[in-house]
């Protein structure tokens, strides 16, 4: 069985991520260009969370902040061979965590911190780093 079998589900996942952060980015983009005014590239210093132009920008700028280091952790977990079965696990945590946080953040315009989202914030960030610590495993 080569490498692509071995870790099907944790590409699927990987797949699901990607998608995922281009969805966000084409939401982010549409809503800040069917303003009136939008210029591109800015967005309005004004604008807070009662904004769905502000939060689904929010949303794509986090996925931009978190998405590579997954992406990188997981390569890396499937170039040295981290357990299959916890790699698949904790790439498709992150994915659903992620779209959680996404549906979260699109429907609840709150300042509060924590709000909902940040607990799926957090148990992406988890998933993250456990899947690095499989990645120590392996090496070791």
């Amino acid at each position: 069985m080569n490498f692509v079998d071995l870790y099907l589900v944790a590409f699927w996942g990987l797949f699901t991520i990607i998608l995922t952060w281009l969805i966000q980015w084409f939401v982010a983009s549409g809503s800040k260009g069917a303003q009136a005014g939008a210029i591109p590239g800015k967005i309005d210093q004004n604008l807070s969370h009662s904004s769905f132009v502000f939060r689904s920008h929010r949303t794509f700028m986090n996925s931009i902040e978190n998405v590579p280091a997954m992406l990188g952790t997981s390569f890396l977990a499937i170039l040295v061979g981290a357990d299959i079965f916890w790699t698949g696990l904790l790439v498709w945590i992150f994915a659903v965590s992620r779209i959680i946080h996404m549906l979260l953040y699109y429907v609840i315009a709150t300042e509060a911190n924590p709000s909902p989202r940040s607990y799926f914030f957090l148990i992406g960030l988890a998933s993250n780093v456990g899947l690095l610590g499989c990645c120590a495993a392996a090496l070791a």
